[in-house]
């Protein structure tokens, strides 16, 4: 089975780690303070603070920007779980925001007509390593008085309008998960040019305490520490971190060029203004179930895209039913993710290519796709 992504680990990682469990210090520790430094540089952020998965990253973002009980944050119904759960985590009710039919990401002219007095923040996600359209964030959240979270899981590395994502807004949060660009394994990080914020994060991801080593805690927190090896395995992912990113790069052109005569696929647009990150190579499929199935039957792993929040089960009774989603339905009936791993060979690329290529040469008709066309609001 071609996977269709896999982390790049190989002894550099092994190494590091390796390091860690000789110094029998496995707690977080120097080596998570060179991984924040690291991430700091890579980014620009003034703060960087680690913590043990991005969903843990968003809660204390969020509950630094006291969102709590009663407050709304809008969230855009295309994205992982995570963004919405974190907002329920916090005490707060996200609200679905319909998507741009082009990059896929928040439509803020949507959003406007969600806001109320209890809205308190908007969180945009960076979907599948390209930018949201940070100007029309910040413009709207200026408008209504809102705080900004960024949703950064999937952008590591990816920039708008020459600046790295994460800390447009008050504050952003990174996962490092296993299937990411770079992985930790577990792990996230959150951004910020806030002291106050940075301060707040870092007592409530140790149980409410600015410092270890004490036993007086000021204020109510949690255990969110990332662990040395972790940090470790972060460490060596940073060093890697170019080189996966232009891997990711080229397979995204091969892929593009490709199959640019193929009508049935139609990839999803890019805004010049983004520099992404080609976390995956995705595209609108027609025939997207069997194409799907058909690529598996050869070997070749491919995934769906997110299944957007107003349809999810655990959602039923948040989303608003006078609500509609056409664009958010529409791409999740025919998008589909090719293998996109640092991993995959040129040879294997080609085979994936001819693959879907003789697939749709089996079928005997085609229509035009309409994504991309309709409007979500």
């Amino acid at each position: 089975m071609i996977p269709q992504i896999q982390p790049w680990i190989d002894d550099s990682e092994w190494l590091e780690v390796k390091r860690v469990i000789e110094s029998t210090y496995l707690t977080e520790n120097k080596v998570t303070a060179k991984f924040e430094e690291g991430i700091k540089e890579l980014t620009g952020a003034k703060h960087a603070i680690a913590v043990c998965n991005g969903t843990a990253a968003l809660y204390c973002a969020l509950k630094a920007l006291d969102i709590g009980h009663g407050d709304e944050v809008i969230v855009p119904n295309l994205t992982f779980v995570a963004s919405a759960n974190a907002v329920i985590m916090a005490g707060a009710k996200p609200i679905f925001c319909p998507v741009k039919a082009d990059t896929l990401c928040i439509d803020v002219d949507a959003a406007a007509g969600l806001v109320t007095d209890k809205t308190k923040a908007i969180m945009p996600v960076h979907l599948y390593g390209q930018s949201a359209d940070m100007d029309a964030v910040l413009t709207f959240a200026n408008r209504f008085e809102l705080k900004i979270i960024e949703d950064a899981a999937q952008a590591i590395g990816v920039e708008f309008n020459n600046r790295h994502v994460g800390y447009y807004g008050d504050a952003g949060a990174f996962s490092f998960y296993g299937n990411k660009t770079m992985t930790c394994g577990e792990g996230g990080i959150i951004l910020t040019n806030s002291d106050r914020i940075a301060q707040t994060c870092r007592r409530l991801k140790n149980h409410g305490r600015s410092h270890r080593g004490t036993f007086v805690h000021e204020h109510i927190g949690f255990n969110f520490a990332m662990t040395e090896m972790q940090a470790a395995v972060g460490i060596a992912q940073l060093r890697k971190l170019p080189a996966i990113i232009e891997r990711k790069r080229q397979i995204y052109h091969a892929y593009i060029t490709g199959l640019a005569d193929v009508p049935q696929l139609q990839p999803v647009f890019i805004d010049p203004r983004c520099k992404p990150v080609h976390w995956f190579t995705s595209f609108y499929a027609e025939n997207r179930a069997e194409l799907a199935d058909y690529l598996a039957d050869q070997g070749i792993q491919t995934r769906l895209f997110f299944c957007p929040l107003h349809l999810q089960p655990c959602y039923q009774g948040w989303a608003d039913p006078q609500m509609n989603y056409p664009v958010s339905t529409s791409v999740y009936e025919q998008g589909i993710s090719l293998p996109s791993a640092y991993g995959l060979t040129d040879d294997e690329q080609e085979f994936i290519i001819a693959q879907i290529r003789q697939f749709y040469q089996l079928k005997t008709s085609a229509k035009p796709l309409a994504v991309g066309c309709v409007s979500e609001a």
